[in-house]
């Protein structure tokens, strides 16, 4: 029986995150991946830290769009038509959030957590020495048509509320900024707060330098089960043998839904799939991210690649790539980008991201099991949110104050 102050179930950039600041702290800490390290969204993601995309998926408008493009399996929101009784309880939810009030709302807490994670990932990259093609030079938002533009110069405006800057440019300004864009973009927007990277080699750095201060990190284990006396989990069965952790901390993803149950804790979310293409890096190539302000997809310049990534896809937990997605993201680099007219295939990934009804984490110990802190949910900004969520699950299991408030974050929130 293997004993530790605590137990990260989950290898993706936040339980990674979580590792390498408790192992700082001194705290015995051990992390269980069901596959490698960054095997999730982790890895295949587009690798923006972007505090000007400070909104939950949930929002005025989102969910009548869903609906008109139900049945367009290349359209940036899909959900497949299923009965689905978890899908339409979430959809029922998510539906109470797609208003301004509850937009109002979130953006500050989410720009919080993306402002106080940009700051962490500077000061990580720089003491941690950790090669990821750091950029923080900001990103674009192109637009190829009127309707489109006016859609984002609002958007923008209503950002500016709180405090996010952003510049607006018209056709010659965004295309001296960046060349690299097609002719037939009109205009867009420049988020200068923002950074990228190249999302696994951050996450394998940070897990390396977890590992020098003695955080113990398996892959390859699979948790089986739960065992709860007094309110508290005593006891975590896994493929490796059982473990008797003093904490548990829940950081899987897109899974971490099926593992709560065990627990009898509810934290409902749907996985979001979403796709990403990763080529040799092409000229000219972008030298900023760009995202496709129409098509939702995105463009990201990582080292010598380029990675196109997009689409959000509600069609359940599974890893099957439905081609057709996969090429909307292709004909979209083309009709934002001046790409050479023949490219490589590239390499294509498909990875999950995990949505609550709301938009926003679960980051919080339970009322339910005293020993359960929950850090899950990040939806499409978990690379983003990694490092704070980390810093915020090491305060909690020492007992320590908190950086940033958690209310909006609380794992009961819909109910036990």
């Amino acid at each position: 029986m293997t004993r530790m102050d605590a137990l990260i179930i989950g290898g993706g950039v936040i339980g990674v995150s979580a590792a390498y600041f408790l192992a700082r702290a001194g705290v015995s800490v051990t992390l269980v991946e069901m596959r490698t390290i960054a095997a999730g969204s982790s890895w295949g993601n587009a690798g923006l830290i972007a505090p000007n995309h400070s909104t939950p998926i949930p929002g005025p408008g989102v969910l009548r769009q869903g609906v008109r493009w139900l049945l367009d399996v290349e359209s940036p929101l899909y959900i497949q038509p299923r009965l689905d009784f978890d899908l339409l309880r979430w959809l029922w939810q998510f539906r109470g959030f797609c208003n301004v009030r509850a937009l109002d709302r979130a953006i500050p807490r989410l720009r919080d957590m993306q402002r106080a994670s940009l700051d962490l990932f500077r000061q990580l990259i720089a003491t941690e020495a950790i090669a990821c093609d750091f950029e923080d030079v900001g990103g674009l938002v192109a637009f190829r048509t009127k309707k489109g533009l006016e859609a984002g110069v609002a958007e923008a405006k209503h950002l500016a509320r709180f405090g996010l800057k952003t510049t607006l440019l018209d056709a010659d300004a965004i295309h001296e900024m960046e060349p690299a864009l097609h002719p037939d973009v009109v205009g867009g927007v420049f988020h200068e707060e923002d950074a990228f990277l190249t999302p696994h080699k951050f996450v394998f750095g940070l897990a390396d330098a977890a590992q020098r201060r003695d955080a113990v990190i398996v892959d390859d284990v699979g948790v089986q089960g739960f065992e709860v006396a007094g309110g508290r989990i005593v006891r975590v069965r896994t493929t490796r043998g059982d473990v008797e952790p003093d904490q548990v901390v829940l950081a899987a993803g897109a899974w971490s839904t099926a593992l709560a149950r065990m627990l009898d804790v509810r934290i409902p979310m749907q996985p979001a799939k979403g796709y990403a293409i990763t080529l040799p890096r092409p000229n000219p190539s972008p030298r900023r991210y760009v995202i496709f302000g129409e098509r939702n997809a995105v463009a990201t310049p990582m080292g010598d690649t380029l990675r196109l990534a997009g689409t959000l896809e509600l069609s359940g937990l599974h890893g099957r790539v439905h081609p057709r997605r996969v090429n909307a993201i292709r004909k979209a680099a083309r009709e934002y980008l001046i790409l050479p007219e023949r490219m490589p295939e590239g390499h294509v990934w498909q990875g999950l991201r995990p949505v609550p009804p709301d938009g926003m984490p679960y980051i919080g110990r339970s009322k339910r099991v005293g020993n359960l802190i929950v850090a899950t949910g990040h939806a499409m900004l978990g690379l983003s949110m990694g490092p704070i969520t980390g810093k915020l699950v090491s305060e909690l299991v020492q007992g320590l104050p908190v950086s940033l408030p958690l209310d909006g974050f609380e794992v009961e929130r819909f109910g036990a």
